[in-house]
């Protein structure tokens, strides 16, 4: 897990005033080395497209402080991600500057009254925050106008554009002096193209969200038993990771799902709170990830409650396996991500077809009429890193978003390439809003055997989801849980886990 190289990561780096960690046992980082790193990437791509003249200063606004509806309430403050990246800045409330022109960064806190040491513990001075973040140098917000005016660059180059994930605009911050135009063409793209590309210091980062997410997995399966509420794993997967990893936060509000509610992509939301209890004959769907230092991981479980697979449960979870396996062995660089979407729905349905739940064409036919989508409605994978569906899926010289039906449920299109980080997560769910209407549909009723399907409603769904990094010569998945039948049979019975 140590990058000798850098001196970035590592379980074993010298502690500095910079580096961030949660206690003994836990990943340590160098600020300074992170995140000096991703400003000089930034860099070299902006300084590739500016002319000398027209290098200004890249000004990053960075989460605020906020409340719940009009309480005093607050929840727990998580930076946000492009300030992150950039700065690794934990508090509220900041702002960050990065000259293009000679590499300096500048960070600006807010000056707080004296009075705040009483509730949030001592006040830093300038010097221990400059000490603390790596930067080359830290200022209060009120004084933030005068620094910039008196570095005087031609423009500040700030965020604007469109999260294709959720397709709600990254607006750019006021400017702080007046007077110096904001250039909103270059940075967005920018800054969100190298997040798309991880360095080998992010990604160890996110093998150790992986190895805490992934032994709180086998966490869950070692406690799980018929009579327990579907929370109860939800809260050992949590205890786990922060008492064993220092993960304090969940990735996303973790989905405990069993039996019917499996076939629920996103269950576990407020209106359905992971709160039915399990049963003897269930399959539980474990979708839960834990963040580290704001990167995370997002690990996908299917088993069955009682510890053994019927055999209908089995036929379907092999299925899947059988698809998540060919898509690891088939991606490497160049590899379209909508080809590997494609191979999924192939060994989905080549499965339920020896299950005996299609008939009467081959499996081109059955692609043609989109029984796919049918049986796996979302798609195969996303990026990830500072968020669960981290950014850049659909860069505007990048392939569209297709229109058919499943594959334009896939965060991105593109071609992979090394230092991607995707999660390979192929489903198969026997959810009844999709599947009665189809047993009446001409085309797609002539594959699907009427009782057999209907024998399937109640087994809820399989999803296996690993977190990969895309490799020069192939991918190497960073997630390590039960995955073979006998593996998850095995550990569910108490054993060892890695063995």
């Amino acid at each position: 897990m140590a990058t000798a190289q850098t001196h970035a990561v590592g379980l074993d780096i010298p502690i500095e005033a910079d580096t961030y960690h949660m206690g003994p046992g836990t990943l340590r980082i160098s600020r300074k080395a992170f995140h000096g790193k991703l400003r000089s990437r930034l860099l070299e791509r902006l300084q590739a497209v500016l002319p000398e003249d027209q290098r200004g200063l890249i000004f990053l606004e960075g989460g605020k402080e906020q409340h719940q509806y009009t309480s005093d309430g607050e929840p727990l403050f998580r930076q946000e991600a492009y300030m992150h990246y950039l700065f690794g800045v934990q508090e509220n409330d900041w702002f960050g500057a990065l000259c293009v022109k000679t590499g300096k960064s500048y960070l600006f806190a807010p000056r707080l009254p004296d009075s705040y040491a009483v509730w949030m513990g001592k006040l830093k001075s300038l010097e221990e925050w400059r000490a603390k973040y790596g930067v080359d140098a830290v200022h209060w917000v009120d004084e933030m106008a005068d620094v910039i005016r008196g570095l005087q660059p031609p423009c500040l180059h700030v965020l604007h554009g469109k999260n294709t994930d959720s397709g709600l605009d990254v607006l750019p911050p006021a400017a702080p002096p007046p007077g110096i135009p904001l250039e909103q063409q270059h940075l967005f793209p920018a800054l969100t193209e190298c997040r798309v590309f991880k360095t080998p210091e992010e990604v160890e980062v996110i093998r150790y969200a992986n190895a805490v997410g992934s032994a709180a997995h086998a966490a869950m399966m070692r406690s799980c038993r018929p009579g327990l509420m579907e929370y109860q794993l939800e809260a050992t997967f949590l205890h786990h990771c922060y008492s064993q990893g220092g993960c304090r936060s969940a990735m996303y509000t973790p989905i405990a799902a069993s039996g019917p509610n499996a076939a629920i992509l996103h269950y576990g939301h407020a209106g359905a709170p992971n709160d039915r209890q399990m049963c003897d004959g269930d399959l539980a769907l474990l979708d839960c990830g834990c963040e580290y230092y704001v990167y995370g991981s997002d690990i996908t479980t299917t088993w069955p409650v009682n510890g053994k697979f019927t055999p209908q449960q089995r036929g379907v979870y092999e299925a899947v396996m059988t698809a998540h396996r060919d898509v690891l062995a088939a991606m490497k660089p160049g590899v379209s991500w909508l080809s590997m979407q494609e191979l999924a729905y192939r060994r989905i349905l080549e499965g339920l077809a020896a299950a005996g739940l299609l008939a009467g064409g081959s499996v081109d036919d059955y692609l043609a009429a989109e029984l796919g989508a049918l049986f796996m409605p979302h798609g195969l994978g996303h990026f990830l890193g500072l968020n669960t569906h981290d950014v850049g899926g659909y860069p505007p010289a990048g392939p569209a978003r297709s229109a058919r039906p499943g594959f334009s449920r896939l965060r991105t299109a593109r071609l992979l390439q090394p230092g991607m980080v995707i999660t390979v997560e192929p489903g198969c769910y026997f959810n009844p809003v999709l599947l009665l209407p189809a047993l009446e549909d001409p085309v797609q009723s002539k594959y699907l055997v009427r009782d057999v399907v209907m024998s399937y409603l109640q087994l809820g769904g399989v999803r296996l989801e690993d977190n990969v990094v895309v490799t020069e010569g192939g991918a190497e998945s960073l997630t390590r849980v039960p995955r073979s039948v006998e593996e998850v049979e095995r550990v569910m019975a108490g054993g060892d886990w890695p063995q």
